[in-house]
């Protein structure tokens, strides 16, 4: 199942001209275990034609295959100063992401579906390489950027990142899914600027 691994990475599909982003999600052994689809709202989708992919609202959905429903989504509101992601398991809120205004790298803070903060994704100061923080500083797993080749990094926006939860959070159902969305909230947030 797509939310029990341990590591994944998440390799984003190079197209061109598209208006929206693809993503498949890859055990450690290269194996497709999901993929990751932006589904805006149609009207924001064409605006993206003329106003900055980055401001505007956008949704990424996880399925674990290509007809199934989706079991994770992340979406993301009009963004001006910080942007604020909300996290749904199967039609459930457990939390969302708030950026961080000023930090080096990029950072998130991390709120449950109560409004408790109860951690922080922080980026270093490359910002390619982010750790998932609990509330008391526990490392929870890692987002790193994955080198793809000369050709695909200076030609193409396309990212891939290995994500990876520590031994101590692979026991506990609520940080995968956190996590997984972690990866993808960074590269919609921090990364995409087209």
């Amino acid at each position: 199942m797509l939310l029990d691994q341990k590591t994944y990475v998440v390799k984003e599909r190079v197209a061109l001209m598209k208006l929206t982003d693809t993503y498949d999600i890859l055990d450690t052994a290269g194996q497709p275990i999901g993929i990751a689809k932006e589904e805006p709202p149609e009207w924001a989708k064409w605006l993206r034609l003329v106003v900055s992919k980055q401001l505007m609202p956008t949704v990424v959905n996880v399925y674990e295959n290509e007809g199934g429903n989706a079991i994770l989504s992340i979406s993301r509101g009009i963004q001006l100063l910080t942007a604020k992601v909300t996290v749904t398991l199967r039609g459930r809120d457990i939390g969302y992401f708030q950026s961080k205004m000023f930090s080096l790298g990029g950072a998130f803070r991390i709120f449950d579906a109560q409004n408790r903060e109860v951690g922080l994704v922080q980026g270093d100061w490359k910002g390619w390489n982010f750790q998932m923080l609990s509330a008391s500083s526990e490392q929870l797993g890692t987002v790193t950027k994955k080198w793809a080749g000369l050709g695909k990094e200076l030609f193409t926006s396309a990212d891939t990142y290995a994500i990876s939860l520590s031994d101590a959070a692979a026991s506990r159902a609520d940080v995968a899914p956190l996590l997984l969305a972690a990866g993808l909230a960074i590269d919609i947030v921090f990364k995409e600027r087209k």
